[in-house]
This record gives C-alpha cells, sequence and structure tokens, in this order.
C-alpha cells in the first residue's frame, strides 16, 4: 500500500466509492477548489489497484478529446482511443476533473456510460465499447462556480450518486498537514487557524477560500527554511487577491498569527 497516495477520510466518503464501485456506480463530487477531491481518486483508484485518467476539463474540451479521433502517421490513418475510451478498454477510473467547464455537446457521450447501459458508442468508427464491472465513471466540480451557463443538466446530474466535499474540521485538516509535509504539530495548528479566519472573509473579500492546497504549499515551503510570513504570503495571500488593500489586510492576520 506503500504507493497509495496518502488521503485522510473526512467521512464515509471511501465507504461510498467502495460501494458505487462494486455496484457499477457512476460518482459526482462536488466541494470547492483545493479541498482533496483529487487526491481523494487518486486514493481509491490505487487502493482499487484500477488505472486512472484524469481529465481536467474546460470550455474547449470536444468529444472526440474524450473519446478518440483518426489520426495520420506513416502514410496511414489509424484510430487514437482518447482517455474516456481506454479507461472504458482497460476497466480502469475515468475522473473528470471540473465537469461544468466542459461543453454540454461533449458531456452527452457520458450518458450512456452512466446509466445501466454502460457502453460508449465510438460514432467515427462505428464500435459500441461495453464498460466491464471494473470500469467507473467519476466526474467532480466546484458548485461555488456554479451558474445559469455552467451547472450541470439534470438529465446528467440524477445519473450519478453525489457525494458532497469540504474542507476538513481543523483537528483532521491539522493531521493532514502533519501527513503531508512532516509539519510539527505547532506550525500544523498555526496554519489551519489562519486558514480558517481567512475563510471567514470570503464572502466579504475573497472569491475562493484558502484551500487545504494552499496550507499545504505554505507547509512546503516552511519546511525547507523559508520564513513563515513570506511563505504564507507567498503561498495564501497572493494567490488569493490580487488587489493591494485586499493583501495589506490579509497580511495583518497573517502578522497576528505568527507574531510578526
Amino acid at each position: 500500500m506503500s504507493n497509495v497516495p496518502f488521503y485522510k477520510p473526512h467521512s464515509n466518503e471511501i465507504e461510498l466509492f467502495e460501494h458505487a464501485y462494486s455496484n457499477q456506480l457512476p460518482l459526482l463530487i462536488k466541494g470547492p477548489t483545493g479541498c482533496g477531491k483529487t487526491r481523494f481518486v487518486a486514493h481509491m483508484a490505487a487502493k482499487l489497484n484500477r488505472p486512472l485518467y484524469t481529465v481536467a476539463c474546460h470550455d474547449d474540451l470536444t468529444a472526440a478529446d474524450l473519446v478518440g479521433r483518426h489520426l495520420i502517421g506513416d502514410g496511414r490513418t489509424y484510430w487514437s482511443d482518447g482517455p474516456l475510451s481506454r479507461a472504458v478498454r482497460e476497466g480502469g477510473i475515468c475522473y473528470l476533473d471540473e465537469v461544468v467547464e466542459a461543453r454540454k455537446d461533449t458531456t452527452v457521450v457520458l450518458h450512456p456510460l452512466s446509466d445501466d447501459r454502460r457502453i460508449l458508442p465510438i460514432e467515427r468508427t462505428g464500435e459500441i465499447l461495453q464498460a466491464p464491472p471494473e470500469f467507473m465513471l467519476v466526474v467532480s466540480y466546484n458548485p461555488g462556480y456554479q451558474n445559469f451557463l455552467k451547472g450541470m443538466k439534470p438529465s446528467t446530474r440524477q445519473r450519478f450518486v453525489s457525494l458532497r466535499f469540504d474542507f476538513p474540521e481543523s483537528a483532521l485538516e491539522q493531521e493532514i498537514l502533519i501527513g503531508e509535509t512532516g509539519a510539527d504539530a505547532m506550525l500544523a495548528k498555526r496554519l489551519v487557524n489562519l486558514a480558517n479566519a481567512l475563510r471567514a472573509l470570503k464572502e466579504h473579500d475573497l472569491e475562493e477560500a484558502a484551500s487545504t492546497r494552499l496550507l499545504v504549499y505554505a507547509a512546503t515551503l516552511i519546511g525547507s527554511g523559508f520564513d513563515p510570513v513570506d511563505a504564507c504570503r507567498a503561498a495564501m495571500v497572493e494567490t488569493l487577491t490580487d488587489d493591494v488593500e485586499t493583501a495589506d489586510a490579509l497580511m495583518e492576520i497573517v502578522h497576528a498569527s505568527f507574531g510578526r
């Protein structure tokens, strides 16, 4: 199990994932940026010993990017599978990160895979792939970015079992920092307290909250000998805002947390 990525469970998400996998149910994970969604999927894929194909979705993502396309090489035309097709053929896990960023006409290709048919039609070759029991479709998105244009269609949402992620409770987040970076308990506590103070400002001055990922970055910089206050500025404050006045206000909280 040494090759399984480090992950500390928040609740019963590991059990839910395992039940969804064993019952061939697709899974939707929703939660803020940097709260551990991608790490969780990587952990579960390794734990279940399945190949993982991760796709970072964006508004230029086409169905061909997922399914595959014909290519020309060595004087001939040949078919090249996309990550979704490869995952189906190999009985792997296909993870579509920030799926609502993809175009609606692209996500439609997921429909026959995410209901009881579990098939992937490849129109350009006439092939119909039947997903083996080991194949699993997992998608994620950040509800904080949702709007009318980028919300997931109900016809797509209702094909998935859903799991909500959030930032961990303070004690657990401290354990994550210690396990992820080797930080001592006092540093982990200070950083988590700082993050909670910054998160309290999210609705007022910040579009995004300070994520667990940013705490890991800060702890990593500090662990390598970088000044703690400067580490928090680089890993957290300057990442969260471009506004100079807001950054100055956040730095006051950093100084209070680290006594400088």
